[in-house]
């Protein structure tokens, strides 16, 4: 026990320390305000159009209000959240290998796999992170744009949902740890999030989007229509493999690699 917390005190100083983290909250901070803009449309097209947001052949469908509003953030959460919570994940895994320091993390009597549950630890309180500023950036834009339809019950859905998205985007993004580690870098990691991203498209489009766990954080924000004509038992049970299977492959890695390169 005193090696874990040894090992995730480490692994949570170097996130501290570390430019990346308020690298990723920029990123997922441009949801909430490019959704606050297109409300500000919405809500008066001839106006935003006056002012030069919105060009005369441009065409925007949708409603100015708060339920619209909360259910983009959840797609921003399941799809955006894919690579800005996959760019986290392989920074953790990959930094070691990029800086060549991996070999003085086995100088201590701490082992691989400790280290390895230690980062995957640090991942999740930072996809948590992330998921908690972009509900809380959501809900004060929402109330600087001065949207329609609140209430504290679609208030609770809203965060539900978005944490819901957050967890699943997590889930499916452990295997960017395995290839990030395997890669020796970032770019492995990031490579494999980028493919799953374009795969997650083309089987949605297909109809086979529930099947394929890549697509389901999408698909349960609602990207694609209704989440009960998409997403079932048998889509929670692919993530939770997909999540099993990247864990499983990079303890595997890390306790067999030759980190002495």
């Amino acid at each position: 026990m005193k090696g874990f917390v040894a090992a995730l005190w480490v692994e949570g100083l170097k996130a501290r320390r570390s430019r990346v983290p308020p690298l990723t909250a920029g990123a997922i901070s441009l949801g909430p305000l490019v959704g606050g803009l297109f409300m500000v449309i919405l809500k008066d097209p001839e106006r935003a159009q006056s002012m030069g947001l919105l060009s005369q052949k441009a065409q925007l469908v949708g409603v100015a209000d708060w339920p619209t509003y909360l259910d983009l953030i959840a797609q921003i959460a399941g799809v955006g959240g894919l690579l800005v919570f996959a760019f986290a994940m392989a920074w953790a895994f990959g930094r070691e290998s990029a800086d060549r320091t991996a070999k003085e993390w086995f100088a201590v009597p701490t082992s691989r796999g400790t280290v390895v549950a230690a980062k995957f630890v640090v991942v999740a309180v930072w996809v948590a992170a992330l998921a908690a500023l972009l509900l809380l950036l959501g809900f004060a834009i929402g109330a600087a744009v001065g949207l329609p339809g609140w209430s504290p019950a679609l208030g609770w859905r809203g965060a539900a949902n978005i944490a819901a998205a957050g967890g699943l985007t997590f889930a499916v993004g452990t295997p960017v740890a395995f290839f990030a580690s395997a890669g020796r870098g970032y770019l492995a990691g990031l490579g494999w999030a980028l493919l799953t991203l374009v795969l997650a498209q083309v089987a949605g489009a297909l109809g086979w989007g529930g099947w394929f766990p890549w697509s389901v954080p999408a698909l349960f924000a609602e990207v694609a229509g209704e989440r009960v004509e998409q997403v079932g038992p048998h889509s929670y049970v692919a993530v939770a493999l997909a999540c099993a299977a990247g864990v499983a492959a990079t303890v595997w890695w890390w306790r067999h690699a030759d980190h002495t390169r």
